[in-house]
C-alpha cells in the first residue's frame, strides 16, 4: 500500500479535504500549522522559516528552516517525506495566491511524478496534478478541467469521457490545445504515454492514479 503524506500550507482552506488515516504522514508548512489547528489535525512534522507564521512554535517536531534557502518551505517539506519512503501526496493551501508561488508548486508536482509518485495539490477555485506516463481516473464529476504539456513534447495522449477527447494524440508547451475541455458526469480518463502533463481541475474532486 502507498505511503500517504498530507502537507499543509498557509493559504485558506475553505473546502473539503481529505482526513489522514492512522499511519499517514501529517506536514504543516509555516503558517500552515494555523491550518491544522482549525482542522483539529496532528502534526508528525512542523516545516519552515516561519516567516508568514511570525513566531516559532516550541515544539518537539518543529524544523526550522533558513530564510535564505533553495526550498520553498514546501518543497523542503516535500523531499522531507520522499526520503522517509511516502509516495502519494496531498497537499493543501498552497493554491490560489502568489502566482509565481504556484508555479513553483506545479514543478515540485513534476518532481514528484517524474520520481514515480503521485501528488494532488488542492485550491480554493482550482486543483492540480501532474502525471509522467500514466493515466489518472476522474471519478463521475461535472466542472472544468485543462490539460497542458509540462515536457518538451507529451505523445500518446488519451482523453477519455470528456466533452472533447483526444486519441493518440501529441501536446506540447507551445500550444495549449488541452485548455477548458469538461467534465460530462461519467468517469473520465487522461493518460500520456510518453511525457508529462499537468491537469488543472474544479471541485471537490479526488482523482486516482491506478
Amino acid at each position: 500500500m502507498s505511503k500517504k503524506c498530507f502537507i499543509f500550507g498557509a493559504l485558506e482552506i475553505n473546502h473539503k479535504i481529505m482526513q489522514p488515516d492512522d499511519g499517514d504522514f501529517v506536514i504543516a508548512c509555516d503558517r500552515g500549522l494555523l491550518n491544522t489547528q482549525k482542522l483539529n489535525i496532528g502534526c508528525d512534522a512542523v516545516i519552515g522559516d516561519f516567516d508568514s507564521l511570525g513566531y516559532c512554535p516550541n515544539n518537539d517536531n518543529v524544523i526550522i528552516l533558513p530564510t535564505h534557502k533553495d526550498d520553498t518551505d514546501i518543497g523542503y517539506a516535500i523531499k522531507y517525506a520522499v526520503e522517509r519512503g511516502y509516495t502519494v501526496f496531498y497537499i493543501y493551501g498552497a493554491v490560489g495566491g502568489r502566482y509565481d508561488m504556484t508555479f513553483a508548486n506545479l514543478q515540485l508536482a513534476s518532481f514528484l511524478s517524474k520520481k514515480g509518485c503521485f501528488a494532488l495539490f488542492f485550491g480554493k477555485h482550482q486543483s492540480f496534478t501532474v502525471i509522467t506516463d500514466s493515466s489518472v481516473y476522474f471519478p463521475k464529476a461535472e466542472g472544468r478541467v485543462s490539460v497542458f504539456s509540462v515536457s518538451d513534447s507529451s505523445e500518446g495522449v488519451d482523453l477519455i469521457n470528456l466533452e472533447y477527447e483526444l486519441n493518440n494524440a501529441t501536446l506540447t508547451p507551445f500550444y495549449p490545445l488541452g485548455v477548458s475541455n469538461s467534465f460530462i458526469g461519467k468517469e473520465s480518463v487522461i493518460s500520456v504515454r510518453n511525457g508529462t502533463l499537468a491537469i488543472f481541475f474544479e471541485g471537490d474532486i479526488i482523482p486516482e492514479r491506478r
